[in-house]
């Protein structure tokens, strides 16, 4: 039943001038100069993270598969935190938020999900290649060759826009109210939802969708990856080995951890218990803090990784010297 005040997305021109305002942070007026310099420092810290283990990573002379897979993370964490941060720093900068156009809020939110979600296969591939590692160790270069791990990336990346551009195609379809202001630094799926004039779940559909098919299809098989993990470790008798192999997922675990409790807080639940104040406290640690941990958690843990960075450590002191 159509509602007072809805903007129907029938007029193509409407869509097209229609824009948003993002709140932001204005609630905080007091605290912005200071929320700015905390962000710009993260995100910078953020960015100098990734692309050194990118760079550390491309410039190796080898690229075993976890070093190929960390590699594809550190670029989506690239992408993934200039999609989101700038936009949320401009907002900072002015006292009503920042307002965004209909076609960049869509745009911005297909590159969050396609992004997130890419993330979550690429999890689910490095998972698998730890399970052949530790469950086929003699078999392991075989079986994840290089032309596999392209193919694996690839179809995570394609798979995870496709999905990103059917769940915001079906948003934006929806007629909005009156007020286009969103309660949060960026487009959000629950805050923009938030918006439609719809008094029925049959918008949430495709959100649901997308949750089982970004959230809980890789989820399931990182889960699986790490039941065959614990059987092989467990016929391990060494105490020496099962550490060895244990420490061997560390890493992705603590990244997989991070990555699906932010994730499953904000996706996996009805519309009714939308929260736009506590959304944005995790979404701040989901967008911001998340991928400052990732380089930290993988060059602290990952033996190969910190072995090329000391190399290039050397070479840029040669280098000065000289």
């Amino acid at each position: 039943m159509p509602c007072e005040g809805c903007m129907e997305r029938h007029n193509v021109s409407t869509g097209a001038t229609m824009e948003f305002l993002l709140l932001g942070f204005s609630e905080l007026l007091h605290l912005r100069v200071l929320l700015f310099l905390v962000f710009l420092i993260v995100h910078l810290v953020t960015l100098a993270g990734n692309m050194m283990i990118f760079m550390a990573v491309v410039m190796g002379p080898s690229r075993p598969p976890m070093l190929f897979f960390l590699c594809q993370l550190s670029a989506i964490e690239l992408c993934y935190t200039l999609v989101i941060v700038p936009k949320a720093l401009l907002s900072l900068l002015g006292p009503e938020g920042s307002t965004i156009s209909f076609l960049g809020c869509a745009v911005q939110m297909h590159l969050f999900v396609a992004l997130g979600g890419a993330e979550c296969f690429l999890l689910a591939a490095m998972s698998y290649d730890r399970c052949v590692a530790i469950c086929q160790p003699l078999r392991h270069a075989a079986l994840m060759s290089e032309g596999l791990c392209l193919r694996l990336a690839l179809l995570c990346a394609l798979a995870a826009f496709a999905l990103a551009l059917a769940l915001t195609v079906a948003v934006f379809r929806l007629p909005f109210c009156g007020s286009h202001s969103i309660d949060h630094f960026f487009c959000d799926v629950p805050a923009v939802l938030h918006l439609a004039c719809t008094q029925s779940y049959v918008p949430e559909l495709p959100l649901l969708a997308a949750c089982v098919l970004l959230l809980l299809l890789p989820f399931l098989l990182i889960l699986a990856s790490y039941l065959c993990i614990a059987v092989a470790v467990l016929g391990i008798t060494s105490p020496v080995g099962k550490g060895k192999a244990f420490s061997t997922c560390i890493s992705h675990l603590a990244i997989t951890l991070l990555h699906y409790g932010c994730a499953t807080f904000i996706y996996i639940r009805p519309k009714s218990s939308y929260s736009p104040a506590r959304d944005k406290v995790v979404s701040l640690v989901y967008t911001n803090i998340t991928p400052l941990m990732y380089p930290l958690i993988y060059s602290l843990r990952n033996k190969e990784i910190r072995g090329i960075l000391r190399k290039m450590l050397r070479r840029k002191k040669i280098a000065q010297v000289n």
